[in-house]
């Protein structure tokens, strides 16, 4: 980076930052503060909603995750749709209509003090943890790509988000949303055009027969990952579960202007949501045509520590891998050239042997990559806090793109951080003062200061626990994954609690509590086994569904066995 990129980034950060700050600095209504501007209109919700989901994780973590894999993470996406219009049909209206600051209200008026608590407080856990996971996705990628102290990048980036955020609350979160949001589009728009411009023509052909447009896949397997059951299925759960009962979403479409903003800022994500997770996804498969035609394509691409270890004393295996990866390398893009030249020749028998050819290539390739991320992985084990694939693309953003552009890039990276972490830190700090403080020390009813105060200092205090969190933290898992791993696990015992109080009116507070906790208790235990035992692991978007059926089942046979009067959401 030089100081043109410097600027850039500098400036987008800290100048949409400061501008949130000094619009809603006096914002000194707890109505506000807690659930923005009422006269909010339906694009800003939308804008809103979307920033709040896509963090950097999306633009960082997923382009990778295709690298690697394919496309056929978008999978993940195809309940998202039908789930948004049951929150527009079942959910919304009645948050609208009882005027709840969060979802847990609701769940205190059809249920009981100790269900609403509940509720809160597995919101409290999982969005806490992804809070941390939010802002140590950038803080990792960046420190170890640009050589910064990554606990001074992630207090850094903690630290901005909490000041605007605590300042202005909800009307500060939905204000630089749009800005942040303008960035992300203008910079992942800047990327894909340079990849573009150095791309073959037939790189689409490419990327197909090296299997990285294989988006959807029937088989019924629930071991399969990403597959269309598990992502119409487990993804339409996973996304009513985030959109209809997540704070931090709840709070982004309850205070528009109307209950039609509100739903047409969710149709806004229903229609917009899965062509852009897929041009995402392309622009990772495009990324493996570029870097195939590279010759100075790494063998791993968090090089700053393989660099580490390559000029070490123990340096000599490093430099072997590499060498044979080149030389195979160089093999596989002599199998491409040849494929192609088959293809554009016509002979169905020739162009067979190409491609069987290729994809041997390919394996030979991969199998080095492996065995250099294994011996890494021996020498340095902090090289495991983060997937190899996390850092393809902002290797490509680094070495590919002119000055200025890596500058945005690099502020897209951070904006995005900012607007999700801001809207996690927003309702972790509404519902801990409206679910939880609450019923200690009731709000002042004649005294709003006080009542915002106590939300900012809550606010800031789910901050400085996320900061906290980033610190500490590590994954085996590419990051995109392991944040929709920690929903998977949170979410489907707290749907199955709200489907309840929508739907079987004769299930109790006591049924519906002790259901949520086996069921909770269930989900943890069938995710345990299968990392104990990964033969047997199922698909993570599975237990959604499983989760969320088992709470429902377990408060119904609970409520069959307790006495009639203690049906009436007051047990």
């Amino acid at each position: 980076m030089n100081l043109l990129d410097w600027l850039v980034l500098l400036g987008t950060m800290l100048g949409i930052a400061a501008y949130a700050t000094w619009r809603t600095r006096h914002t000194d209504n707890l109505n506000t503060y807690l659930r923005g501007s009422s006269t909010t209109r339906w694009f800003t919700i939308g804008l809103s909603v979307m920033a709040t989901q896509a963090s950097t994780i999306t633009y960082l973590s997923l382009p990778g995750q295709a690298y690697e894999n394919g496309i056929s993470f978008i999978q993940n996406y195809f309940g998202l749709p039908l789930a948004l219009i049951v929150v527009c049909a079942v959910f919304l209206p009645i948050y609208r209509k009882l005027g709840v600051y969060t979802a847990y209200e609701y769940l205190g008026r059809r249920f009981d003090a100790k269900t609403r608590l509940l509720g809160a407080g597995l919101f409290l856990v999982q969005r806490g943890l992804q809070a941390g996971i939010t802002i140590y996705a950038p803080a990792i990628i960046l420190a170890t790509v640009l050589g910064w102290r990554l606990d001074l990048t992630i207090i850094f980036t903690g630290l901005i988000a909490i000041v605007y955020t605590v300042t202005g609350g909800s009307a500060a979160v939905n204000l630089t949303q749009k800005w942040q949001m303008a960035v992300i589009f203008g910079g992942m728009l800047t990327a894909f055009g340079v990849l573009l411009a150095r791309l073959p023509a037939d790189a689409l052909h490419i990327a197909g027969v090296m299997g990285k447009l294989h988006g959807v896949d029937y088989t019924p397997d629930p071991k399969v990952r990403y597959t269309l059951w598990s992502g119409v299925l487990g993804g339409f759960f996973l996304s009513l579960s985030y959109f209809g009962t997540d704070q931090s979403q709840v709070q982004r479409y309850i205070g528009g202007a109307a209950l039609r903003e509100g739903r047409l800022g969710l149709m806004f994500n229903a229609l917009l949501k899965i062509p852009m997770q897929f041009f995402i996804v392309m622009l990772g498969a495009l990324l493996f045509v570029f870097y195939q035609f590279q010759p100075d394509t790494p063998v791993v691409f968090n090089q700053t520590q393989w660099r580490r270890q390559a000029d070490g004393p123990g340096g000599a295996v490093f430099h072997e891998l590499e060498t044979r990866h080149a030389a195979l390398h160089a093999d596989q893009l002599a199998k491409i050239r040849t494929w192609v030249a088959a293809q554009e020749g016509g002979d169905a028998r020739v162009e067979a042997e190409a491609r069987k050819a290729l994809t041997q290539a390919q394996q030979a390739s991969e199998t080095v990559r492996q065995q250099a991320l294994v011996t890494l992985q021996t020498a340095d084990p902090a090289a495991k806090k983060t997937k190899d694939s996390d850092y393809v693309f902002i290797t490509f953003i680094l070495s590919q793109l002119p000055h200025g552009a890596i500058g945005l890039l690099i502020a897209v990276m951070f904006a995005s951080a900012l607007s999700s972490k801001a809207s996690e830190l927003n309702a972790l700090g509404t519902t801990s003062t409206i679910d939880l403080w609450r019923y200690f020390r009731p709000l002042a009813a004649h005294d709003e200061a006080r009542n915002v105060r106590n939300a900012k200092w809550f606010t800031a205090a789910w901050g400085l626990f996320a900061i906290g969190f980033a610190l500490f933290v590590s994954f085996t898992e590419n990051l995109i994954e392991a944040l929709n791993i920690v929903a998977s696990i949170f979410y489907p015992a707290l749907l199955g609690v709200f489907l309840v109080a929508f739907f079987l009116k004769k299930v109790g507070g006591s049924a519906v509590f002790w259901g949520a906790i086996v069921a909770q208790l269930f989900v943890l235990a069938i995710f345990a086994f299968g990392k104990a035992y990964p033969e047997h692991e199922i698909g993570y978007l599975w237990l959604n569904p499983i989760g969320c059926g088992a709470c429902i089942a377990f408060s119904l046979a609970i409520q069959a066995f307790l006495p009639a009067n203690q049906t009436d959401g007051r047990g």
